[in-house]
């Protein structure tokens, strides 16, 4: 999709899955299983991993990565990881992408259904996929995940970034900010302490890469928050703040967990949000 200056793809790594409740927080089954899915004999709903391509000029750009192939059979029953499809050298495959043509790579946050795609095992041991790109996190989500609260802590997991760290490709940005021109960054700290947002702007085109602000286009509604959310307040905050400029601006909102909706315009309605016009980027 043409999207400005600006060549934008999602990349489909597979879906995983998580309790609903979990997901949607103190909202009643019966609201968010009418407003995303059922679920599963488990209560887990299904839900993408989808990293955003970037090309533009000689940029390659990936925004996360998906969970990655690292995961032990456990881990795959537990969160339904298919690694056969969360292959990311295999899914740019798709779009004649190599891994080494990446030349910038950007964490929204640590956790590992976004970073576990970012490295691999090789001879071993864990190693970065992009070997030619710089990496970007927000310094403070760097630290946190080094020391992370109870709430998160069984999210992160070293081995998706410390090889990146240790490999000198990781840089630290630091708030709100641009990385290439047109591509900007701008930190939240509801989920996780200063997860980035990525915001591309040309002319009067604007998408932002939500992250988990809203995983879901059903999370737009300011009370579904998850309850892995650190500061939930904060998130519904946030959402508030960013979503009334969505509106006012008409910006397309691009739903890095939605396995039915890739991304969406939206509109206030009664302080709330609701879809105007579901988008399919790829």
């Amino acid at each position: 999709m043409q999207f400005g200056k600006f060549n934008i793809d999602v990349i489909d790594t597979g879906n995983f899955a998580l309790d609903g409740g979990a997901m949607f927080g103190v909202v009643p089954k019966p609201m968010w299983s009418k407003a995303y899915n059922q679920g599963d004999e488990l209560n887990r709903i299904p839900l993408a991993a989808r990293p955003l391509l970037i090309r533009f000029d000689n940029n390659v750009i990936l925004v996360d990565s998906g969970n990655g192939t690292k995961m032990n059979e456990k881990f795959q029953s537990i969160y339904g990881i298919d690694i056969l499809k969360s292959n990311l050298a295999h899914c740019l495959e798709k779009f004649n992408i190599k891994p080494e043509e990446v030349t910038h790579f950007i964490y929204t946050h640590l956790h590992f259904d976004h970073a576990g795609g970012s490295t691999i095992i090789s001879n071993g041991e864990a190693q970065p996929l992009f070997t030619n790109a710089k990496h970007y996190v927000q310094q403070e989500q760097f630290n946190w995940a080094l020391n992370p609260k109870l709430k998160d802590r069984a999210s992160f997991i070293l081995n998706d970034f410390m090889p990146i760290k240790d490999s000198g490709l990781l840089e630290f940005t630091d708030g709100e900010g641009e990385i290439l021109k047109g591509i900007s960054v701008i930190p939240v700290d509801g989920h996780t302490k200063a997860m980035q947002m990525v915001k591309l702007q040309d002319g009067n085109n604007t998408l932002l890469y939500c992250a988990d602000l809203s995983p879901t286009s059903a999370h737009i509604k300011p009370p579904f928050v998850l309850g892995y959310d650190n500061y939930p307040l904060t998130t519904i905050d946030e959402k508030l703040k960013y979503f009334y400029q969505a509106s006012d601006e008409n910006w397309l909102l691009c739903f890095e967990h939605d396995a039915f909706t890739q991304a969406a315009y939206i509109i206030e309605n009664n302080k709330s949000f609701e879809i105007k016009e579901k988008v399919t980027i790829t």
